[in-house]
């Protein structure tokens, strides 16, 4: 891998007031370096607040939480791709653990969500990962591999525009997480999945999520498998996202 994604999924918090309040107090001590990109995950009516403050900023990219595959019609309450590109979107979470358990988005769903994204030239950040009842049965790795065929018949030049999170369920907003070393055979059967169709070793970014915090980073981070992170709960306060962005620069 040539960069580490640190992605802060905001869920639903920060409107366009606090998001532009945050964005003050997080770059005023944000240290941009070559080989890293921070995304930002705002709630749909931020995209545009977020994407103004860091307009022409380098390193740092804005995305949308979900998105719908249809371009238009009678979808109350959805988000077009273009919708969100038009924003300043540039990248999209699709298939997110609470899209999936929350709202039943089904594997078929984000299969077609990641072929819209791409579609727009856009970038699809695909959620897998298993719950504690599927990981207690050790269905991991089948769970994984269910929810990565949903890419099936995309041809090795769209699966390397493809960037997938590791985010167990049982770890999301737990305070639980997995260890770098189990995080990292996952990690290593994704990235084997992606070789498998010819997408070459190790270009395709596999983030680790799930209770990630600033003690807990620099280790996940450590592990030669993990390429990033995606964040929740410790993206929401300036000074916690810094200190986790800033993981390694010491």
């Amino acid at each position: 891998m040539t960069k580490t994604i640190f992605a802060a999924n905001w869920k639903m918090n920060h409107g366009p007031a606090d998001a532009r309040g945050f964005l003050d107090r997080f770059l005023d001590g944000y240290r941009q370096e070559s080989g890293r990109e921070v995304w930002f995950f705002p709630p749909a009516v931020s995209i545009q607040s977020v994407t103004q403050r860091v307009a022409r900023l380098p390193g740092i990219l804005v995305g949308a939480q979900n998105v719908y595959w249809e371009p238009k019609g009678a979808f109350t309450g959805e988000l077009s791709v273009s919708m969100a590109k038009d924003a300043g979107a540039r990248a999209v979470l699709v298939g997110h653990s609470e899209r999936r358990h929350v709202f039943g988005e089904t594997d078929d769903d984000t299969g077609r969500k990641v072929r819209a994204v791409l579609d727009a030239a856009m970038t699809p950040l695909l959620c897998v990962g298993e719950t504690l009842s599927e990981r207690d049965n050790a269905k991991t790795l089948a769970v994984i591999h269910r929810q990565l065929a949903a890419l099936d018949g995309l041809d090795s030049e769209s699966l390397a525009q493809i960037v997938v999170a590791y985010e167990p369920v049982w770890a999301i907003g737990t305070g639980k997480n997995a260890t770098p070393a189990d995080a990292g055979t996952v990690h290593a059967a994704i990235h084997h999945w992606f070789e498998e169709r010819g997408v070459a070793g190790g270009s395709v970014p596999v983030l680790y999520g799930g209770s990630v915090k600033p003690e807990n980073a620099q280790e996940l981070l450590s592990e030669d498998e993990i390429d990033g992170v995606l964040v929740g709960g410790a993206s929401l306060e300036p000074k916690s996202w810094q200190a986790i962005c800033a993981v390694g620069l010491d």
